[in-house]
């Protein structure tokens, strides 16, 4: 199955540029305006990790939050 969007190749890339110091490197080297566009994207990143941990809890959890929905109790 091929999964276009899950790229893990770019994610590897993005977590060695934050690692390695460049993307700080880049930020203090830059114009004010691409500093503006460094943190906004870096907002962005942030926003999109806290949906991947919301769908991925979701995805996982998918039966214990389906028997919650249904009122199952499931320590009995």
């Amino acid at each position: 199955m091929s999964l276009p969007l899950i790229d893990a190749a770019h994610l590897n890339k993005l977590r060695q540029y934050f690692e390695s110091g460049d993307l700080a490197f880049d930020f203090e080297n830059a114009s004010e305006a691409d500093k503006g566009e460094i943190l906004d994207f870096l907002e962005s990143l942030m926003d999109l990790a806290e949906l991947a941990d919301a769908t991925a809890t979701r995805l996982i959890f998918k039966d214990a939050y389906m028997e919650a929905a249904e009122g199952v109790n499931s320590d009995t």
